[in-house]
């Protein structure tokens, strides 16, 4: 990392993962409206430009009507139905385009400069490359509605497509956050706390693959009660698929119970490590990220029974977006408490042991 703190390039990155997010929100939405299949060509360079003439809209319609998406959902679908669905998965890919140049070239502009080390910049670079393998991922789900008879992006790859993206997300914000505060000042104590906020946070990303799960396989339109499942503590027909793992992924009743678990147990170790952020000491600025920490895991529990409860994807897909929110303002707080210390590993009188004392 930069030795000393750069807001410029702490800023930039910061902007890099508000456009994470921004694909969150366009892969969400072309998800929700069914439109992960519509685009069966994929030129990353040169395919910037949508569909302006007449016949190569016939040419990309017709590449979506070899999908059995097409022919087992939508064999009425015409000429203008097919655009109002293409849009907002072109627009999605052309944000991810634009993403790239917005990280490789101010990351040359600040490397040239001598403003981002050489170590900073590999870190950026491995970053970067996880990114492409992120993008082959969801173009190789994308194709497989042309070379096989699934309806929709398989959760085979849909889980860890997202779980990918939220790692990337928080090396990222991780990182911003660093360059803009290099050097965290010593906490005595609150040690647990921290544990506490490092399990938070790779639970979180467990949960959002888990929801995700939830999303691919449709398991949020079956078992719309809580807390038992149609009054079932498990769910029936958990285990009906063979081979017997394939339930884990691909069986609505069991990705459904397995994101519940995981949600209830994620929300209260969030919750608790909430109310020790607001117990402690810890100063007004980082007193507000664990009360937007508290306030977000709320409403996110809300807005997950909520969705269930409906069967609503467009709540499930509210649920899905503040998930992201909740895991940014989790790895903030967490950031927050790089200097905590162990008051037993400070010697006798050490001011912060004696502060800590009081």
């Amino acid at each position: 990392m930069n030795a000393k703190p750069d807001r410029a390039v702490g800023n930039w990155l910061l902007v890099i993962c508000f456009m994470i997010f921004g694909m969150v929100v366009g892969g969400g939405h072309a998800r929700t409206i069914h439109a992960g299949f519509v685009i069966q060509d994929w030129r990353p360079m040169t395919g910037i430009i949508p569909p302006l003439t007449h016949a190569a809209w016939e040419r990309a319609f017709g590449l979506y009507q070899e999908t059995a998406q097409f022919r087992v959902l939508h064999p009425a679908m015409n000429l203008a139905q097919f655009k109002a669905i293409y849009m907002p998965m072109f627009l999605d890919r052309d944000w991810g385009r634009l993403m790239a140049l917005v990280f490789l070239a101010p990351l040359g502009v600040f490397w040239w400069r001598g403003r981002v080390s050489n170590r900073l910049a590999l870190w950026l670079l491995g970053l970067f490359a996880a990114g492409a393998v992120e993008a082959t991922m969801g173009w190789y789900m994308t194709y497989q509605g042309m070379t096989s008879d699934i309806l929709h992006p398989s959760p085979l790859y849909l889980g860890p497509h997202f779980i990918l993206a939220m790692l990337i997300f928080t090396a990222m914000l991780w990182t911003a956050l660093t360059i803009r505060n290099p050097d965290p000042a010593p906490i005595a104590g609150h040690t647990t706390l921290r544990a506490l906020l490092s399990t938070s946070i790779v639970l979180l990303i467990l949960t959002i693959g888990l929801g995700a799960l939830v999303a691919a396989t449709g398991g949020i339109h079956v078992f719309n009660t809580f807390p038992l499942m149609d009054g079932h503590a498990l769910p029936p027909d958990g285990m009906k698929l063979h081979p017997l793992w394939l339930n884990v992924l691909e069986n609505q009743a069991t990705v459904q119970f397995d994101h519940r678990l995981v949600a209830t147990i994620t929300a209260l170790l969030v919750m608790v490590a909430a109310v020790m952020g607001l117990r402690a000491p810890l100063g007004p600025k980082t007193r507000d990220l664990f009360l937007s920490l508290a306030g977000l895991v709320t409403l996110q529990y809300i807005l997950g029974m909520t969705a269930l409860v409906s069967g609503m994807s467009g709540l499930g897909y509210l649920h899905e977006l503040n998930a992201v929110l909740l895991l940014a303002v989790c790895i903030a707080c967490r950031h927050a408490l790089r200097g905590a210390l162990s008051v037993a590993s400070l010697p006798a009188g050490h001011p912060l042991a004696m502060k800590a004392a009081e």
